[in-house]
């Protein structure tokens, strides 16, 4: 059972919702709540299904089909990670476009950039390696589910407060995404020396 919750901890620590809205501030600003529901759920079970399959079949997608070290992965997909930190620290919500993309397939352009990362396939594969298959998947779901209610929140908070408060919204996305900067790039460096760790165990065994 604590593995379960560490496992449904360290997956809903990487989607972090509060992070996640301030990438996705143009579409809540753009949206009706019930289209952003829609939408934010066929992304939730594209990424539950993404995370699944690494979760049950992680290593030998590396080793069969990618052909290449799970620590090569966690080096690539920390540098990733703490390129976007930089470029939040340094540029604030000026980042939020480029990391969006210009895909008109909203559903995708969520799924794909923003919850399924390098950080959040690596916990996939965490995961699926302390629990069984069921279970695994089991706390994927739960941690995508939490994800999206939390973003649902935010999404109607930000919806009832925009008419009145619309300046200390703004406010809010421009602090929240150079501190949540922060904890990304902290994560980034985590995968970077996670990697480097298992590639220098090789070199030693």
């Amino acid at each position: 059972m604590l593995d379960f919750v560490k496992s449904v901890s360290l997956l809903l620590a990487l989607l972090n919702p509060f992070l996640v809205i301030v990438y996705l501030f143009g579409v809540v600003q753009s949206l009706d709540h019930s289209t952003f529901r829609n939408v934010l759920v066929r992304a939730g079970l594209i990424a539950s299904t993404v995370f699944c399959i690494f979760a049950l079949a992680g290593d030998l997608i590396f080793s069969s089909i990618i052909q290449a070290e799970f620590a090569s992965f966690q080096i690539f997909g920390g540098i990733v990670f703490l390129m976007i930190g930089l470029q939040f620290v340094f540029k604030g919500t000026n980042t939020i476009e480029m990391l969006r993309g210009e895909s008109q397939h909203l559903v995708g352009a969520i799924a794909m950039p923003v919850l399924v990362g390098p950080g959040t396939l690596s916990a996939s594969v965490v995961i699926g390696k302390k629990l069984e298959p069921l279970l695994a998947c089991g706390a994927i779901i739960v941690a995508v589910a939490i994800s999206l209610s939390l973003m649902l929140l935010l999404k109607s908070l930000h919806d009832r407060a925009k008419s009145t408060q619309e300046h200390l919204v703004h406010r809010y996305i421009e602090i929240a995404g150079r501190v949540t900067a922060l904890y990304v790039g902290t994560v980034s460096i985590e995968m970077i020396m996670r990697g480097l760790q298992t590639w220098a165990q090789k070199f030693q065994n």
